[in-house]
């Protein structure tokens, strides 16, 4: 660290000439160049304590400036050996996607990056996005960085709360502070939902936690063709008059862009990108031209179950799996067999796939074009890529059918029938769909492992695999590494080929360790086999678990397909549990369960995982799914019953919006009509694929509720509304307990029936009973706007977004009522909860 001027000047008097390094590249040493104190000094920081303290002023100061001399602090810049760094990371795409690991989905990208370095496939994710997101910035465990699970579910616990405490500096802050440039571009999962609207706070956006510069969406998933989108924290809709704009392509273009502002403004200085796509996470949302392209090559016609061997087959040529690897059965039970589908399903199950492979494909071709322009820069060679296949395995929720809307699973719609679906075989992956594949597909991606996205305790949910190229440095072009490694490894292996110390304090805060190992010694040749450096790794995701010590995994039996998470949870995730074991040095596909035969290693292992459970905050373990994403959360409508708005406002996000979802609400407008009538939006939430609207259509007032683009309820007055003031109100009363049920476990008070009535000027307009509603979510990509319509709207048939209001808005108050239960009710569902527990 570089505290004194006196320092900097022992430094230089050792420098010979304008740009001789001081010191020999090494990690900790100081490196500077030019003469200390002129206004082109650089330095490098020992990065112990970020930020580095102000250098004393060693110019002389005289009564005159003719008389003194002026003294400038080196610019901070990182030691000269450390390289560019290029951290890509995809979304919910398994072991067998990528061809590069056998998988039939062509990734030249990702194949010449693998070609050019090193291929690994025993790199591990923790089951989830923004959890293992987390873990990947961080370098410690998702548990340990706040995220036991996505954002969407956090609880108030410490290891569940969705915040990334500031103990924990992400890499993006470690090197900007050492003199990077730093960006993030795409998926932000690691920003809380009650953090997410326009007033802040920014400390855990990706501006506030040390990445310079932001290009992308917040949130789990976005719509590719009008996603929520966001320049460091300012909402833009650069998709509006551009039709056949999409996301992919358009975060590449930006990512171009801002490597050669960066490059053009100052050539040397170095960059730290981390690109993280959308893609493959549900809305698939590929271009016409992709799509085409992965139809003509016929990849899927002979079914899941014949991709599933050839994907096998091709993994064991490619020598990336052991020859003698083993895969379990197909899962018939849980999975219909190909030959059993009609042929409408076939169709049906062809096209989600294609659309899917067209996303991957695409992706990755965006992805190459970025690599492109650091090539023509001339900095491939000085640039560390890291290209990681997924952040958790493949994603089963569209469950056994797939689905047109994703959102219709997270609300308990899992299994739409295939007639239903074939409405929208011909816009399959296009704005009119938020889709996602049949479980089938997902189960042969995750080749040569079994289970899914979410499955902690399973490979097909944690196994990754990556490829990494250091054209410079690595020598074994091509090889494969098959050490045991996780993404909490990312971070310490950015920092040692850096050079760059992990800081001890930052902003005075004094730093938790990184919980991650290097796997830098695995670029030298030379450490081709060695032993795993990486020993000990525990997971958990929704109350299954595993935990890994040196080749044995001690894992829990799949309790719960991905889809089916809105039954009771699992009261006693730690201890109601079958277990299993593996011997992965000798059953690479974790096949064949050996823990009748080891009673010893199992209960050793058991005690193993509770102490790192105990150790990185994974209690209290929750197996509850679907309801933790309508668990309270500190966001800024918490505790308020009413709310008041006289002014147009769009753009607040769902985290932080009213819920009126399981409650009674009542919502008054007061408006003015002009003598020319007026129409258009007043207030509504969500958009195409489900939400709310209240608004002025010809004049007349129409409340609409779009229950997951599968029905559509409108209350509708008969006249439209003469020059003048009015008060529309639109009332509803919820038949049901609401949320307050989840605390016993149970659901029922979820999704119940109610009444809604429309009030024109105290006069009842229309009055309907909706039998179900919305019960988890509405669509979290889409907000909460007053005044005109963000992104899609909820009924295309009525209007097209942004229908902006043409009357006057003078006040708009929505009041919840939200039900509290009574000591009956509670009494009630104790006793089925303890009923419930004793049967488990």
């Amino acid at each position: 660290m570089i505290a004194r001027s006196s320092f900097l000047y022992v430094c230089f008097c050792f420098c010979l000439t304008l740009s001789v390094w001081c010191s020999v590249p090494a990690q900790g040493q100081i490196q500077t160049t030019g003469e200390i104190g002129s206004p082109s000094a650089t330095t490098t920081i020992s990065g112990v304590q970020l930020p580095t303290p102000d250098p004393e002023f060693d110019g002389v100061i005289k009564p005159g400036a003719l008389d003194s001399k002026p003294w400038w602090a080196p610019r901070i810049v990182p030691p000269k050996q450390a390289p560019n760094v290029l951290l890509i990371i995809t979304d919910d795409s398994g072991f067998g996607v990528p061809s590069t690991f056998g998988g039939v989905i062509p990734m030249p990208t990702m194949d010449r990056v693998a070609r050019a370095g090193l291929r690994y496939n025993n790199i591990h994710s923790t089951a989830l996005c923004s959890p293992t997101r987390a873990a990947l910035i961080t370098g410690r465990n998702h548990h340990s960085a706040g995220f036991g699970v996505i954002g969407e579910q956090s609880t108030g616990f410490p290891g569940y709360n969705s915040i990334i405490a500031d103990d924990k500096a992400t890499i993006g802050r470690i090197l900007r502070d050492n003199g990077y440039a730093t960006s993030w571009f795409g998926k932000d999962h690691n920003t809380p939902v009650f953090d997410a609207s326009s007033v802040g706070p920014f400390d855990k956006w990706p501006i506030g936690m040390g990445f310079e510069y932001f290009y992308g969406f917040v949130g789990g998933d976005a719509n590719q063709w009008q996603p929520n989108l966001f320049r460091n924290t300012t909402q833009i809709y650069p998709f509006e008059g551009e039709p056949g704009w999409n996301l992919v392509t358009a975060m590449a273009d930006d990512a171009i862009e801002y490597l050669n502002r960066t490059h053009q403004t100052m050539p040397d200085k170095k960059f730290f990108m981390k690109f993280a796509p959308g893609a493959t996470h549900a809305p698939h949302h590929p271009t016409e031209q992709w799509v085409k392209k992965i139809h003509d090559m016929h990849l899927f016609d002979d079914g899941y179950e014949k991709v599933r061997e050839r994907i096998f087959e091709n993994q064991k040529k490619l020598g990336v799996i052991p020859a003698n690897t083993k895969m379990e059965a197909w899962p018939e039970e849980l999975l219909k067999p190909w030959d059993e589908l009609d042929a409408t399903t076939q169709k049906l199950f062809i096209k989600q796939v294609e659309v899917f492979a067209a996303y991957a494909a695409y992706n990755d071709h965006e992805i190459g074009r970025v690599i492109d322009t650091i090539e023509e820069m001339g900095k491939l060679d000085d640039t560390l890529i890291i290209y990681i296949n997924g952040d958790n395995g493949t994603s089963a929720e569209g469950g056994p059918l797939g689905t047109p809307n994703e959102v219709a699973f997270f609300n308990g719609v899992n299994e739409m029938p295939v007639e239903t679906q074939m409405q929208w075989y011909d816009d399959w992956g296009t704005e009119e769909t938020y889709n996602h594949m049949s479980a089938g597909w997902s189960w042969a991606f995750d080749t040569p492992f079994s289970w899914f996205k979410q499955n902690a305790s399973k490979l097909g949910g944690i196994r990754q695999n990556m490829v990494v190229s250091w054209p410079g440095e690595i020598e074994d072009k091509g090889a494969l590494r098959e050490q045991f490694m996780h993404v909490i490894d990312v971070v310490p292996t950015i920092l040692e080929v850096t050079g760059i110390n992990a800081p001890e304090t930052v902003d005075g805060i004094q730093q938790a360790p990184i919980e991650g190992t290097s796997f830098a010694y695995t670029f030298e040749k030379k450490n081709a086999t060695a032993p795993s450096q990486h020993k000990t790794q525990y997971f958990e995701m929704m109350g299954q678990w595993a935990l890994y010590y040196e080749g044995w995994l001690l894992s829990t039996k799949v309790n719960r397909a991905p889809w089916e998470a809105f039954g009771v949870a699992n009261p006693d995730p730690l201890n109601n549990q079958v277990l299993e074991l593996y011997d992965l040095n000798r059953d690479f596909a974790q096949s064949h369960d050996i823990a009748e035969a080891n009673p010893d290693r199992v209960k050793k292992m058991k005690e193993m995982f509770i102490a790192e459970a105990k150790k990185y905050q994974v209690f209290p373990m929750d197996a509850s799914v679907a309801g933790r994403l309508v668990a309270p959360r500190p966001n800024i409508t918490a505790g308020r019953t009413e709310f008041v708005y006289t002014h147009p406002m769009v753009g607040l996000p769902q985290g932080d919006s009213p819920s009126i979802l399981n409650s009674s609400y009542t919502i008054t407008a007061e408006i003015t009509v002009g003598e020319k009538g007026a129409e258009g939006m007043i207030l509504t939430s969500g958009g195409r694929f489900c939400g709310y609207g209240f608004y002025l259509l010809h004049g007349k007032p129409v409340f609409l509720w779009n229950l997951l683009d599968l029905e559509r309820i409108k209350w509708e007055g008969s006249e439209a509304l003469s020059p003048g003031d009015h008060t529309i109100e639109f009332d509803f009363q919820y038949d049901g307990l609401g949320a307050g049920t989840l605390a016993f476990n149970s659901m029922s008070g979820l999704g119940r029936p109610g009444v809604g009535t429309l009030k024109v000027d105290g006069k009842v307009a229309d009055t309907r009973k909706m039998k179900k509603t919305i019960p988890m979510i509405l669509q979290w990509d889409e907000s909460f706007d007053i005044g005109s319509d963000t992104l899609t709207g909820v009924n295309d048939a009525d209007y097209q977004p942004p229908f902006a209001f043409t009357g006057e808005l003078n006040k708009l108050t929505l009041h919840v009522d939200r039900p509290e239960l009574s000591e009956a009710d509670t009494a009630k569902l104790r006793a089925a909860m303890r009923n419930n527990a004793s049967s488990e």
